[in-house]
């Protein structure tokens, strides 16, 4: 290249390349010639890097190939750096190994959260009531759709208002079944849990199915209910019905059904008082009578005067005493009921 050229089509520039070991060269170049014409120009022809390998650098900033002098530098002389392309580093020369590393390393210095142990997590639920995480301890309730809590705080929680909403459909005391949960004795310390099935011996521990039945309020497994057939508490002898058993921290479908038939005992407590209300109107026959309001009244049956006239009376006679039997033209006197005016 000619190293005369008019200044005003011309520029004078300093390549270094430190990564290919070659010496710096001071070169006075066209202000149209691209850095991709440059590379071609500098290089020596014994190099056997591709032109994609390397890449020109001003200032540390990392320059498009295709640039050309004229519109990256005003001033002379400029000072272009030629580098190598670290590859996996974003392939635009703009990433260099210690930004790789750091990338590297800040991604592994954010803690990442720890793994939950189903186990743990299955044992909890067993294990602490699921409204404070406390340990579980009697006295225990059970709601309808079978979840255990410590009574004291389900109680304290429903007082202040400050029950989850996921626990919104338990309105009060009727919705709280006490349970008996029969303790596992002191010789088997090493168990997961402090409960077991007073039949099997199977511990509480949510690997096995567990029912409470909601008359007596025994905890047993559903293995002892199984090949035992009775319709009567294996513990206490007291009768009960297939719905009177709720199944303790069932799966979906089984919480579906306990939600429906809750639902469904709603409905019918609420259409018989409904239907308390809404009495129609009728005479009573003296035990008691319906009035326009709804209430029942006292069942005191009206005082009529015949039902009390002598054997010997005639009874209209009788109850003209008290009131007038017939209604008559005159008017009658304070005094006497049977002197009308104008007969004297």
């Amino acid at each position: 290249m000619a190293e005369s050229l008019n200044t005003n089509t011309s520029l004078q520039v300093i390549v270094q390349s430190p990564d290919l070991g070659l010496p710096s060269r001071a070169l006075t170049l066209p202000r149209d010639l691209t850095l991709d014409h440059l590379k071609l120009s500098f290089l020596p022809r014994s190099l056997t890097l591709g032109l994609d390998s390397l890449f020109f650098s001003f200032n540390g900033k990392p320059l498009p190939d295709s640039s050309a002098l004229s519109t990256l530098f005003s001033a002379a002389p400029a000072v272009l750096t030629l580098r190598l392309r670290l590859r996996g580093g974003g392939g635009d020369g703009g990433a260099t190994g210690a930004e790789s590393r750091d990338c590297y390393l800040n991604m592994y210095a954010v803690k990442k959260p720890d793994k939950v142990d189903p186990n743990e997590t299955r044992l909890s639920k067993w294990t602490t009531c699921s409204l404070s995480g406390e340990p579980l301890a009697h006295p225990v309730v059970i709601d309808r759709l079978g979840n255990l809590f410590n009574k004291e705080a389900l109680v304290e929680a429903l007082l202040h208002k400050k029950l989850p909403k996921e626990f919104s459909y338990i309105r009060g005391l009727k919705d709280m079944i006490p349970v008996h949960l029969d303790s596992i004795p002191a010789a088997a310390a090493n168990a997961e849990t402090r409960f077991q099935c007073p039949i099997t011996g199977l511990e509480f521990n949510g690997k096995y199915g567990f029912l409470a039945i909601r008359k007596c309020g025994h905890v047993l497994s559903g293995k002892a209910l199984k090949e035992v057939k009775s319709s009567t508490c294996l513990v206490c002898h007291k009768e009960f019905s297939e719905m009177d058993k709720i199944v303790i921290n069932g799966n979906k479908e089984e919480v579906a059904a306990l939600r429906d038939r809750m639902e469904e005992e709603r409905g019918r407590v609420k259409e018989k008082k409904e239907k308390n209300l809404s009495g129609t109107k009728h005479r009573g026959d003296g035990k008691g009578e319906i009035l326009e309001n709804g209430k029942k009244g006292g069942g005191v049956k009206r005082f009529k005067a015949v039902d009390i006239a002598p054997a010997n009376a005639t009874k209209e006679v009788y109850a003209s005493i008290f009131t007038s039997s017939k209604k008559t033209e005159f008017k009658e006197t304070y005094s006497c009921r049977s002197l009308p005016l104008g007969r004297n």
